[in-house]
């Protein structure tokens, strides 16, 4: 039953009047009642994700749930926007985030929310880092193996922030977009990609043979490349990957290789998008 502190989290906050209807009109889905969580980012104008995060319900305000990594850039913007809206932005760098997953005894005395992304994933606790720091727990990359697992991405290791669109990171299959929201940032070209199926590129997993290759690594087939690898356990690993050039290996009989190890695509069983290669057999 493992509990894991998420070093790499990080909880920001935004509060106030205006906190709803100023986040509404920037995220990709609608902002939670009290108590419950969402899945979300904010975009580039171009529809480019600047950050992901789990919106947190509270009184009163919104917890944020974020990578540490995209903190600054996401402030950044957030103050950029905030104009005459009357909120209150900050982090709070005094609280934790802890992740329980395989029927972990939930934490006492702490905010708990279940992932948005998918039930699997657990369940989310913000607490005082102080108390954080007494709690037994496993590793931080055992919480990474279980995501890696269940096939789900982790912003900064299997997509580069700034550069990859919400339905390239499986946010559309992840509950991480309202598409009959109204407008926020980036909205029309999401919209665009989902009406017109163009989403070609996609996060997926794959088998592999013993240890994966590292982050980063060129996916190839037939000498051409077709994308790259991000998080990876023993025997298995997530490719972000052009699933064209899935189907063409398929069709020229090409394996799909990464620094000389043969990959092969996997089914997601949360998601609505075919994968060349992982079609059941009547």
């Amino acid at each position: 039953m493992p509990i894991a502190i998420l070093e790499a989290r990080v909880v920001a906050r935004v509060a106030g009047p205006d906190a709803t209807h100023f986040l509404d009109n920037l995220l990709t889905s609608n902002v939670p009642a009290p108590g419950g969580a969402r899945y979300s980012a904010l975009l580039t104008p171009q529809g480019k994700i600047v950050a992901d995060m789990i919106v947190v319900g509270t009184e009163g305000g919104f917890r944020l749930d974020v990578p540490r990594t995209t903190l600054d850039e996401l402030m950044k913007r957030l103050r950029l926007y905030r104009l005459r809206a009357k909120i209150e932005l900050g982090v709070l760098e005094d609280l934790a985030i802890a992740v329980a997953w395989d029927g972990a005894e939930p934490l006492v005395d702490t905010f708990a929310y279940d992932d948005p992304r998918l039930p699997e994933l657990g369940r989310r606790f913000i607490l005082p880092a102080a108390e954080a720091a007494q709690i037994v727990m496993v590793p931080e990359a055992e919480w990474h193996a279980h995501r890696t697992r269940l096939g789900v991405p982790e912003g900064g290791l299997d997509f580069l922030y700034g550069d990859a669109f919400p339905h390239e990171a499986d946010m559309d299959q992840l509950h991480g977009i309202d598409f009959g929201k109204g407008c926020y940032v980036g909205q029309e070209i999401v919209s665009r990609m989902q009406h017109r199926g163009t989403a070609r590129t996609r996060i997926i997993p794959f088998a592999v043979c013993g240890p994966p290759p590292s982050p980063g690594t060129e996916i190839t087939s037939g000498g051409k490349t077709m994308g790259r690898v991000g998080s990876g356990i023993n025997g298995r690993l997530l490719g972000l990957v052009r699933l064209d050039r899935i189907a063409d290996a398929r069709t020229g009989g090409h394996a799909i290789e990464a620094d000389g190890a043969t990959l092969v695509p996997e089914k997601l069983n949360w998601a609505d998008f075919a994968i060349p290669g992982t079609e059941s057999v009547a």
